[in-house]
């Protein structure tokens, strides 16, 4: 049969059943039932007779199919099988998918079972803003100390020297995981040790003398803006919990007496369950929130809408609105506020830190003890609430007949 033309192509109709026709040197093209037409080489290795496809007409023109067939040949003249050759590159670029640096950071990612939904899409964000854009698709094993630090000077030279620590520390978790899931050497970020430039540390803003405080509470009762958050910000200062866990705090996790809020381990930075002893204050503001929001889910909605909590930034507005700035106090200030003035009143140190979810870095045995102190912190929380309580109205007294045991050692 004479050669294939573009012309006798064209003129190729489907039938019924597939059919193909030759062109030269095992070159054929192949005319489905639905129109599609496949090139297809002929070829025989090991003594089989076997069929190779090649691409489909016309985008791959007459010319080009010619091309990627003498190609082929040229493997087969050399002792290679093409169909065997093509399965191992199938099989060589899965295997750099998954050891890619992205699949590798997400995949790690997966497995943080402990992290809250908060640190999940912190972490996700950083590789997604600052290093999937450049190495996503790189072998892990690959990557180098000199590449990592360029990555990591995109951050810095913008100032964002914290930003450029954590992506240090997070791809150094990636690639440590990498080493031990088999599919990295070396972790490239241990060499850059000290090379970034160090951000200074900052403490979270917070008003921590008696007097202070007191102006504080004052302030909050005084709050002209939204009920629900001038609520939030007077059971922030009791509870002292992260602006993270108030303001996604569900009604269901309230125990029937009202006494106790019990914070699912998902929601904590630890992962571990933590219970909030809620003083007679705490639970009478309660009492008129849910009038307000209680048919909801949350105790402090958006809003915006019922079905979402309310905005990590509402406190911190809040805070802005009555006039106390950045570097005066912050929504995160409020746990270093009850943390000094609890260890100034001589309360038991391991009580504070056990309530400031502080966990233990053995997190077996955290787990296990999160109900530790129980009774003794819910003397403190109550402490606590009555002593804001003095403070609110400038005394700075202790009743003799409120004394509470401090534990204090």
């Amino acid at each position: 049969m004479a050669a294939l033309t573009d012309t006798k192509l064209r003129a190729l109709k489907p039938q019924p059943a597939l059919y193909r026709v030759s062109d030269m040197a095992g070159l054929c093209i192949e005319i489905r039932p639905t129109g599609l037409k496949a090139w297809r080489l002929r070829y025989r290795h090991a003594g089989k007779a076997k069929m190779l496809s090649l691409g489909v007409y016309p985008s791959m023109s007459l010319q080009e199919a010619r091309k990627e067939r003498d190609r082929q040949r040229d493997l087969i003249a050399k002792g290679i099988d093409p169909s065997e050759a093509r399965q191992q590159a199938k099989a060589q670029a899965l295997v750099a998918a998954e050891d890619s640096f992205e699949a590798v950071a997400r995949e790690w990612m997966s497995k943080q079972a402990k992290w809250s939904e908060s640190t999940r899409n912190k972490a996700l964000w950083l590789f997604e803003t600052y290093a999937f854009p450049w190495i996503s698709k790189r072998p892990v094993r690959s990557l180098t100390a000199p590449e990592m630090l360029i990555l990591l000077r995109r951050p810095e030279s913008l100032g964002k020297l914290e930003t450029a620590q954590r992506l240090k520390q997070r791809c150094g978790q990636v690639f440590r995981y990498a080493i031990g899931t088999g599919r990295g050497e070396r972790d490239p970020t241990a060499d850059l040790k000290g090379v970034l430039t160090t951000a200074k540390v900052r403490h979270h803003a917070s008003v921590t003398d008696k007097a202070g405080v007191g102006e504080l509470m004052r302030a909050i009762d005084s709050f002209t803006g939204h009920f629900i958050t001038r609520c939030a910000l007077q059971l922030t200062a009791l509870t002292f919990v992260r602006p993270g866990e108030l303001r996604k705090w569900e009604w269901r996790e309230i125990a029937e007496d009202g006494a106790e809020w019990r914070i699912p381990g998902e929601k904590m930075k630890a992962g571990i369950t933590h219970i909030v002893p809620l003083s007679r204050q705490a639970q009478a503001i309660l009492e008129e929130l849910r009038a307000v929001t209680g048919r909801g889910r949350y105790v402090f909605p958006s809003l915006r809408g019922p079905s979402r909590p309310m905005s990590e930034n509402t406190i911190n507005a809040a805070l802005r609105r009555m006039g106390y700035g950045n570097d005066q106090m912050t929504a995160h200030g409020f746990r270093s506020m009850a943390s000094t003035l609890l260890n100034e009143d001589g309360f038991n140190g391991d009580w504070i830190e056990r309530q400031l979810a502080h966990c233990e870095k053995d997190g077996v045995r955290a787990a296990y003890n999160y109900a530790q102190y129980l009774p003794e912190r819910r003397k403190m929380m109550q402490a606590w609430a009555d002593t804001l309580d003095r403070l609110r109205r400038g005394a700075d007294v202790i009743d003799i007949t409120q004394r509470v045991d401090r534990g204090s050692r």
